[in-house]
C-alpha cells in the first residue's frame, strides 16, 4: 500500500487507515470540489456519494467547469465536520474539534445511461434514502442534460485530520474559563410546501430526518 499524502502541520492529528476516511466521507453528503481553469482556482460545493473505492458526483452538462474536470484537470473534493469550539486560556490557544477529508485525483465521466442511472440513484439515496420508490423513475432526456462523474479513492491520493478532546494545560496562571463548546448539525421537522400540506410525510423524508445531516 502507498503512504497517504504527509500532513506537516499538527501531523499528530493525522489519520492514515481506510476506515477513518470512510467515516469522514459518509457523514455527510456535500464536499466541496476545486480545480483550476484558464490559470485561476475554481471552487463549488457538491453534493456526492461514496460508492466503495470511488466519489460519485453530478452537475448540468451546460457547467463549463464541471465539463474541464470531467475532461481529466487535476481535482480535490474536500469535507469537514466541525464538531466543537474548543476554548482555551488565551485567544492564540484556543480552537475547534473537527474531522476532515481531502480525495484526490482526476474525475471520470460516467456516459452508459445505465451506469449514470446508477450513480443518480446512489447519490439521491446518501440524500433522501428511499425516494427513488417514490417518485416518478428519471427520464432518458433528465439523464442526458447531467453531467456524472466519478472520482476513484487510491492508496496515497487522500488526506484525514481531526481533532478532539479538550484545551491542552495552560502555560501561564489563569483565570480564564476552559473547555468545550460541542457542535453538532441536526435536521429540523420537515416543512411541507401549500401543495403537501395535507399529505403525509414520506419515508423517505423521515428516514433523513432519522439520520440527521449525515448521510448513513
Amino acid at each position: 500500500m502507498t503512504a497517504p499524502r504527509a500532513i506537516r502541520r499538527l501531523g499528530e492529528r493525522s489519520r492514515s487507515e481506510r476506515d477513518d476516511l470512510d467515516a469522514v466521507l459518509d457523514a455527510a453528503f456535500v464536499g466541496t470540489l476545486s480545480t483550476v481553469v484558464d490559470g485561476a482556482p475554481w471552487v463549488v460545493p457538491m453534493l456526492y456519494a461514496r460508492d466503495g473505492d470511488r466519489l460519485l458526483l453530478h452537475g448540468s452538462t451546460g457547467a463549463g467547469a464541471l465539463r474541464h474536470v470531467a475532461a481529466g484537470a487535476p481535482a480535490a473534493l474536500s469535507v469537514v465536520h466541525l464538531d466543537g469550539v474548543v476554548v482555551a486560556h488565551t485567544t492564540f490557544d484556543s480552537s475547534a474539534n473537527y474531522r476532515s477529508a481531502v480525495v484526490y485525483g482526476e474525475l471520470r465521466p460516467i456516459t452508459d445511461p445505465d451506469d449514470k442511472w446508477d450513480a443518480l440513484t446512489r447519490v439521491s439515496e446518501a440524500v433522501l434514502p428511499g425516494r427513488e420508490a417514490e417518485v416518478r423513475p428519471m427520464t432518458a432526456r433528465e439523464i442526458a442534460a447531467t453531467q456524472v462523474m466519478e472520482l476513484a479513492i487510491r492508496d496515497g491520493d487522500w488526506l484525514v485530520k481531526v481533532r478532539t478532546g479538550g484545551p491542552g494545560d495552560p502555560d501561564e496562571p489563569t483565570e480564564a474559563w476552559t473547555g468545550v463548546v460541542p457542535l453538532r448539525v441536526v435536521a429540523d421537522e420537515p416543512v411541507p410546501d401549500q401543495r403537501s400540506a395535507e399529505r403525509p410525510v414520506p419515508a423517505s423524508v423521515r428516514e433523513r430526518v432519522r439520520r440527521g445531516a449525515g448521510a448513513v
